[in-house]
């Protein structure tokens, strides 16, 4: 076991040199890390002010502890903030399916030198706050992406990972924590209908559950437990971006759910239901509407009248489902590819 009360982080940049130059000798810097202008050159030069730690599994035989090689805190903390608001908020940077794989791995190297210091409290909180915010946004922004360039169930191990670490926090450290209200409504957003999640909200002190971000997390929790999927759709649009983020992955399911019951209790040959009625009870907007009846095998007629009709309702080839029709915020609806977004990671 590593006695880690001994160990002194010493490296004061983002990258440590040895591991700089090593990078920049064997041609493995990334595209973000190299210096402009050099990326044509047979080995590109390494910037120390953007090249970032990489993450590197352990190795038998390989100190892992050594000092120049671990960043103290307040080094981590720079680093996150460096990769939110410098290549993940970056409006140039593209694909953002590279940028997600950089930062990604980046992270994983600042938790690695978080664990090997024991970090806990504040410092702690101040690092793991921003990180939680990247995946619950990029678990929004990719979702649809092909699983070669993106693995939803990878990032969610990793988030999940991160919030118990952070609701860990919050329960041993001293305090205080302004943005735990924030985290812990994101939690139960993102883990909707989980009985480990709605406990730990029930756990909280009273001033914290009588919140409003958390008073109407449980109230979207309660009607998801209840399949009053109607209510639900309604209070989603109460939610802030990143709170429609956490919650989007389960949206799919409650609009199958209503599809599923409308399909069944307007079975009719004569009936015709309205789109732009079905439309406000999905919380979407009427040609989103048109395309997930599509989806489902419904007919929308020309006159924009829907024909529900049980035998219809088919279910969709996995994936063909597009994560366009998930999100919806109070200022209307949301898009993946909405820029300027990104700076509520770290700042908000």
């Amino acid at each position: 076991e590593l006695n880690c009360e001994l160990i002194r982080a010493s490296c004061q940049t983002m990258c440590p040199a040895q591991e700089l130059r090593n990078r920049e000798s064997q041609n493995r810097l990334h595209c973000f890390e190299v210096v402009p202008g050099t990326e044509s050159f047979q080995k590109p030069k390494g910037d120390p002010l953007r090249a970032v730690k990489e993450y590197s599994r352990p190795a038998a035989g390989k100190d892992v502890t050594k000092p120049s090689y671990l960043r103290p805190p307040d080094v981590l903390l720079k680093t996150v903030c460096y990769l939110i608001d410098e290549i993940a908020g970056s409006t140039s940077l593209h694909p953002w399916t590279e940028v997600y794989s950089f930062v990604f791995d980046r992270l994983r190297s600042v938790k690695q030198d978080m664990i090997i210091q024991r970090l806990s409290g504040k410092d702690c909180v101040a690092i793991l706050e921003p990180t939680v915010r990247f995946h619950i946004y990029a678990s929004y922004r990719l979702c649809g992406e092909p699983l070669r360039i993106y693995d939803p169930r990878i990032n969610d191990t990793h988030l999940q990972e991160y919030l118990s670490w952070l609701f860990d926090c919050y329960k041993t450290g001293s305090g205080p924590y302004p943005n735990q209200e924030e985290f812990q409504t994101l939690g139960l957003l993102y883990n909707l209908g989980s009985s480990p999640a709605t406990q730990d909200i029930l756990e909280l002190p009273e001033r914290l559950r009588q919140t409003p971000s958390l008073k109407l997390a449980l109230a979207i929790n309660r009607a998801f437990l209840e399949g009053n999927h109607v209510h639900l759709l309604r209070l989603v649009q109460k939610l802030d971006f990143l709170q429609a983020c956490a919650l989007h992955r389960h949206l799919v399911t409650c609009r199958r759910h209503l599809l599923l019951i409308y399909c069944h209790g307007y079975h009719s040959r004569n009936c015709r239901f309205p789109l732009d009625r079905l439309a406000q009870l999905l919380s979407l907007e009427p040609s989103l509407t048109a395309e997930l009846c599509q989806v489902y095998g419904i007919e929308v007629n020309q006159h924009n009248q829907v024909l529900f009709s049980k035998s219809a309702f088919t279910e969709p080839d996995q994936g063909s489902l597009d994560c366009k029709l998930l999100a919806v915020t109070r200022k209307g609806q949301a898009t993946r590819d909405d820029e300027g977004l990104m700076d509520i990671l770290v700042t908000s």
